[in-house]
């Protein structure tokens, strides 16, 4: 190996070393805490710049409502529950999201009670502006968008990772965004989506990587 690759390969591999380090010592939260996350923002207990802002809270009061709704009604796809309750082997869920993000709204309630059906799941939330540096790895079009969850063998080795949103919804957001419709149009479009989804797309897709996943341990 050449003077500059050699140097290329180190300077990749101290970064890589660096940032498992960080990602083992960075402040996660288990799902019961953001739920209460949620209640200390709206109750006042936490404030910080961002929560100071009305609009702000109002979207964490949405979220909550929109969060516990989905906890109570959604149904999951009976393929899906199949696949992760075949998972034998200790695997990490990363799922990195706020509390007033909308899209997250609609799918971490999902997410999390699928981790629940299996105990060799660890999910771990992660806040993105407390996070910016694992983040930054799993930009989208290089923007932090969330929600965005990351899934990892015990090495800490990446499965996969999906998000935002499902596929049909980011095309149709993208659409918006070219056409430089206005927030309101935005905020409203997509939230009918998912309502008229009820999550039956990012199950799709889950289940798509989940059998990917098998797949690649059979052939191993």
């Amino acid at each position: 190996m050449g003077g500059s690759q050699g140097r290329s390969y180190l300077f990749k591999l101290f970064e890589y070393v660096n940032l498992q380090n960080k990602i083992k010592t960075m402040k996660t939260q288990t799902w019961e805490e953001y739920l209460h996350y949620f209640d200390q923002i709206l109750s006042g207990e936490f404030i910080n710049e961002l929560y100071e802002k009305e609009d702000y809270r109002n979207y964490v009061k949405m979220n909550h409502t929109r969060v516990h709704r989905w906890l109570k009604h959604a149904e999951l796809d009976g393929k899906l529950i199949d696949l992760i309750k075949s998972i034998d082997s200790k695997q990490l869920w990363y799922l990195i999201t706020e509390p007033w993000c909308g899209d997250a709204a609609h799918s971490t309630p999902i997410i999390a009670r699928l981790a629940k059906l299996n105990e060799h799941i660890d999910l771990r939330i992660v806040l993105r502006e407390e996070n910016p540096d694992f983040m930054d790895r799993y930009l989208t079009n290089g923007g932090r968008s969330i929600p965005k969850l990351i899934v990892r063998d015990s090495e800490e080795s990446d499965l996969f990772n999906w998000g935002p949103r499902p596929v049909e919804l980011a095309a149709i957001h993208l659409e918006l965004r070219q056409r430089q419709a206005a927030f309101d149009e935005i905020n409203k479009t997509l939230q009918t989506w998912y309502n008229n989804d009820k999550g039956y797309k990012i199950q799709q897709e889950l289940t798509a990587h989940f059998e990917n996943v098998i797949s690649a341990s059979q052939k191993a």
